[in-house]
């Protein structure tokens, strides 16, 4: 009875961590953010410039000035911004955090249970870190399956649509690759093999 309790618990703690974490990116994923005015907005307010390197001599005090110019960067973004999109951007952010506190309570839960687990076994702390990392990695995994394959039912009748979205989110990685100075990923493509030359 008591592996069975033990076991229990480490699933119903890592469901726990499951849950909100689908829950919150269906929600976010669907919230009503004007995206299109915060693109607008972000190439008129002018970026922060970074704080030098030197600071990172005295770490806290990089650390601050950073907080600063980020802090200042974000009065500009949302003073630029009229109010509607203002309280969408709140809006969307209480309920990113709200989620993510759910959240990472039931993965400091689920942390517990699965220490409780190992040590049930007796297996070796590098176990239990593999076993976290791995079980973390399940969870991510699983949010990321339900969504793709809820899209692909919503645009089943669409064939073209998941190269669609591939490309815009290739065109965006390009776009802030390009924003932050560095060169733009050379094009991929597909090498003959010797053999279909022949």
């Amino acid at each position: 009875m008591d592996v069975f309790i033990h076991w229990a618990g480490f699933l119903g703690a890592w469901l726990l961590v499951a849950g909100p974490l689908f829950q919150a990116a269906i929600e976010l994923r669907d919230e009503d953010l004007d995206r299109e005015q915060f693109e607008r907005v972000k190439g008129e307010v002018p970026q922060q410039q970074p704080v030098s390197r030197w600071w990172w001599l005295l770490p806290p005090v990089a650390y601050y000035k950073g907080r600063q110019r980020n802090n200042a960067y974000q009065k500009a973004m949302m003073a630029a911004l009229p109010t509607e999109t203002r309280e969408q951007f709140v809006g969307f952010m209480n309920k990113a955090n709200g989620w993510f506190t759910v959240a990472a309570g039931a993965f400091l839960i689920a942390l517990k249970e699965t220490w409780e687990l190992a040590e049930l076994y007796e297996l070796a702390v590098a176990v239990y870190i593999v076993a976290v990392i791995v079980v973390s990695g399940v969870v991510v995994g699983s949010t990321v399956a339900r969504l793709t394959h809820a899209d692909k039912i919503l645009h089943i009748d669409d064939p073209g649509y998941a190269a669609a979205r591939r490309a815009e989110r290739a065109a965006l990685v390009e776009k802030h690759r390009t924003e932050q100075g560095k060169p733009p990923r050379p094009q991929r493509t597909k090498s003959k093999s010797p053999a279909a030359d022949a």
